[in-house]
């Protein structure tokens, strides 16, 4: 069940995005899967039908664009049973970059970490005379279009950060005091139950977890009434 989509920039952004952090994967030599974007799903509460799809779609990406500063194209949807109303929300990890869009490099040019560019590759080389993570080279002719990845969303804390943000937009939106969230704090006494994805071969297991956590959760509830 397929409401609406929404993207941020056009369709060519997201096309030179994926053949940028190709090449850039196919550079670095690691192995696995490259990353060409991050996704977030967004549950939201089943009151929300009642909001125009496309409206709601669009408010809830572009809070994210303008908080984070990067293009998303995102999907509003139902699960068959109509249980479970969410977005699927994927957001670049690069942007164009500011002047010009397009630049090709006329020598061999060198980036630190931080993408501040330096001007031999001496500089970025470490004891072994090896280029350091996170630095880069454009040679000399080769058309760099994007900048570097934003670091901050590798960092520990930024899924904690994105539910407590959403938290807050979703909570702006209700229309019931009682549907109101509140999101799970790492080293709370309340304990987070998983979601079970669809044909998770560890179902079983996260099934028993979850119930656990929800016996925790009960005994909790019963210690802070009785001011324990």
């Amino acid at each position: 069940n397929l409401y609406a989509v929404y993207e941020t920039t056009d369709r060519k952004f997201w096309t030179e995005l994926a053949k940028c952090n190709q090449a850039e994967f196919k550079k670095s030599g690691t192995e696995g899967k490259c990353i060409e974007a991050r996704e977030f799903i967004i549950a939201l509460p089943e009151s929300f039908v009642d909001y125009p799809p496309d409206g709601l779609l669009k408010y809830m990406t572009d809070k994210f664009k303008s908080r984070y500063g990067v293009d998303c194209i995102a999907a509003l949807h139902h699960n068959k049973r109509k249980t479970n109303y969410h977005i699927h929300l994927i957001f670049a990890e690069r942007n164009y970059l500011d002047e010009p869009i397009e630049k090709i490099a006329t020598r061999n040019m060198f980036y630190d970490e931080k993408g501040n560019h330096v001007r031999t590759k001496k500089e970025i080389l470490d004891e072994n005379g090896t280029i350091r993570k996170r630095c880069k080279v454009i040679k000399k002719g080769e058309r760099q279009m994007f900048t570097i990845k934003d670091a901050r969303f590798k960092q520990e804390h930024f899924l904690d950060e994105v539910k407590v943000f959403y938290t807050d937009v979703i909570n702006g939106l209700v229309k019931d005091e009682k549907e109101k969230l509140s999101a799970f704090k790492r080293g709370d006494v309340y304990l987070a139950t998983k979601k079970i994805g669809k044909n998770n071969p560890k179902a079983d297991k996260i099934t028993l977890n979850n119930k656990v956590i929800q016996d925790w959760n009960r005994t909790v509830d019963h210690a802070l009434v009785s001011g324990m």
